[in-house]
């Protein structure tokens, strides 16, 4: 059984159907990629997949257990975090605070959390030891907003991973990288890839081969090819396309 499914989800907007009989498995241990064009439903679908909409039909499943229409936060408790196109993280906080705010051991301190996790040897060696899986252990004082994009980047990943999740959706890390932080990406999710089961979408195709295991291909609201990256060079819709000239 995969670690997450979803079966013919069906979702619509109005008179619009943005998602028509979607299904998708993702393995445990690997990474899934999803592309598409501009306007294809990719994050639509994350948004489904990770509670933000409820489908109008289909199920979710995570681990086995049916997921479907529960919300954001009890998905997050399951083990799925997620990052965003647009990044979310506390700028005048400290690179280390918004580690330590996400783990679970300080979330369940209630108030002056913080306070605590400053006086936890335990939780700051366990954020610490985070930053370091994603580089910044050396940025952990500084504040976040003054960090280079590519390092913010790599914070919301951090962030992410705090909260120890089984499963992680990242939706277009490279977006507004050049090409030295798509390398340092590259490079971060090379080591993560077998600690944490990924989900990525992104438009960066060759970024996307390098590194996905397998790859849905989503257009008009459907999944309408689905392989390895060798497999996805070869397919006729695929090289027909312009997503094909990219890959």
């Amino acid at each position: 059984m995969a670690l997450f499914e979803a079966h013919e989800l069906h979702l619509r907007f109005g008179d619009r159907v943005v998602l028509e009989d979607i299904s998708l498995s993702f393995e445990a241990g690997r990474l899934s990629g999803i592309m598409g064009p501009n306007g294809a439903g990719k994050t639509t679908c994350f948004n489904v997949l990770t509670g933000r909409y409820r489908p109008d039909r289909g199920r979710v499943l995570f681990d086995g257990a049916d997921i479907t229409g529960r919300s954001p936060q009890a998905i997050a408790r399951l083990g799925i975090a997620r990052s965003f196109q647009l990044m979310n993280l506390f700028d005048e906080f400290t690179v280390f605070e918004n580690v330590a705010i996400a783990l679970p051991a300080t979330r369940a301190r209630g108030r002056n959390a913080l306070g605590h996790a400053y006086a936890d040897a335990a939780l700051v060696s366990e954020a610490r030891e985070i930053l370091d899986t994603v580089g910044l252990a050396g940025r952990a004082d500084d504040i976040a907003k003054a960090l280079p994009y590519g390092e913010r980047r790599a914070l919301e990943i951090a962030v992410a991973l705090a909260c120890r999740p089984k499963l992680l959706f990242l939706d277009e890390p490279t977006a507004g990288l050049g090409s030295d932080g798509r390398g340092r990406l590259a490079e971060l999710i090379r080591r993560l890839k077998g600690q944490v089961t990924l989900v990525m979408i992104e438009h960066d195709m060759e970024f996307l081969f390098k590194l996905a295991d397998d790859i849905s291909v989503i257009h008009w609201g459907q999944v309408i090819a689905h392989g390895s990256p060798a497999e996805l060079r070869t397919n006729s819709w695929v090289k027909n396309s312009n997503l094909g000239k990219l890959a």
